[in-house]
């Protein structure tokens, strides 16, 4: 069975034709085409931890839950995320990640979108500022057996593991779990350069949320955020809803690193897609949701968390850097896709993993319309 998508090309602007075959992309042609349909790869999400109510770290996950998030990154464009599990209890991590399994076994839709989970701590640093709104009580020492019996909870499930090598501990965990194929990165840290540095030698290769989730004082020099940007084998993943990064630093960042060796992640949070308010969630307690979309408690400096999807950070991004949306569009596809099994890709025989929207330039969202996983469309509005 053939098929065939239209929309425009947002490298170029000119129209584009997509013919999909056995769930594939079969080729890619010039259209004559001048709606207001851009089409591309669906966006890739690193880091979700819920939305618009839905928690996976509330303790009471299941694979409903699972599959009500998964249906809800689709409609948003993301065609591939990773659950995000952050510090709990070792229970608590583990029934998440039995939930997730189990909505992977049970509904092909979150199979699909989801090839495996990330796990951001608990294996931080416990200091005020780098820990970020992590639990203190339930920070603890990097531990391959504790790792290990996730593992086996979940059949092989963690694929994407954040910690902060401050230790040896850590930087053998992080030895061990990369030596497994399993991406490892370094995040909600306090680690010296020196230690940085071992840790991307022993296999770390992302920053998770670089400039967030550190100290808000640090050394002009040497410091956490110039290690991770200068060492090559770490890509950075940068959260660009204009709230956790401003503008300049963004731009900083991504020059520093190169587009090649950076990427988008939302971290959203389950209050993500709801009205401004008040609300109480797992990570943070009681925050503020504001109309732009900060998200922190209130009458306070700090965030917890984020509440915008990745289209929006990806909108957000070409206006706060003056890039193209399709540079930007490259952070949250075939970059991030790196990271989960090589998807993102818009070539011929890649996955037929799409997305079609609207945009205009200054707009603060991309606005869906149809999303197509293996060129079945999952969802149009």
């Amino acid at each position: 069975m053939t098929a065939q998508l239209v929309g425009r090309d947002p490298d170029t602007g000119q129209g584009l034709a997509i013919s999909i075959a056995d769930g594939r992309i079969a080729a890619i042609d010039a259209a004559d085409y001048n709606g207001p349909l851009y089409l591309s790869a669906g966006l890739i999400d690193l880091q979700v931890n819920g939305y618009a109510t839905h928690d996976l770290n509330d303790g009471t996950v299941t694979p409903e839950r699972v599959l009500a998030l998964t249906e809800m990154m689709l409609a948003l464009g993301t065609t591939t995320f990773l659950p995000t599990l952050v510090t709990a209890s070792e229970a608590n991590i583990t029934a998440g990640l039995v939930a997730i399994r189990e909505a992977r076994a049970r509904y092909p839709l979150v199979a699909r979108a989801v090839p495996f989970v990330h796990v951001e701590g608990p294996f931080i640093s416990i200091h005020d500022g780098p820990r970020g709104a992590h639990p203190a009580e339930q920070v603890r020492d990097a531990d391959i057996a504790e790792y290990e019996r996730w593992q086996a909870a979940s059949g092989g499930l963690v694929g994407l593991l954040t910690l902060s090598p401050h230790s040896d501990a850590a930087i053998a965990l992080v030895r061990h779990a990369a030596g497994q194929g399993v991406h490892v990165a370094i995040g909600h840290t306090d680690a010296s350069p020196e230690q940085i540095h071992a840790a991307a030698a022993a296999g770390a290769t992302l920053s998770t949320h670089l400039g967030n989730g550190i100290s808000a004082l640090l050394p002009r020099h040497p410091n956490v955020i110039w290690a991770q940007l200068a060492d090559d084998r770490l890509t950075a993943t940068l959260i660009g809803d204009s709230h956790h990064l401003p503008a300049d630093t963004l731009k900083a960042m991504l020059r520093a690193k190169g587009l090649d060796k950076a990427l988008l992640v939302s971290d959203v949070v389950s209050p993500g897609g709801l009205k401004p308010g008040i609300y109480h969630q797992t990570i943070g307690g009681r925050v503020e949701l504001q109309a732009n979309g900060r998200l922190g408690p209130p009458g306070t400096p700090y965030l917890a968390g984020a509440a915008l999807p990745l289209g929006d950070c990806v909108a957000r991004t070409v206006t706060m850097t003056g890039l193209s949306l399709a540079q930007v569009l490259g952070l949250a596809t075939h970059n991030s896709g790196r990271f989960a099994g090589g998807r993102g890709l818009l070539e011929v025989s890649a996955a037929a993993d799409l997305i079609q929207f609207e945009w205009t330039p200054g707009a603060e969202r991309l606005t869906i319309a149809a999303t197509y996983l293996g060129g079945e469309r999952v969802w149009a509005r």
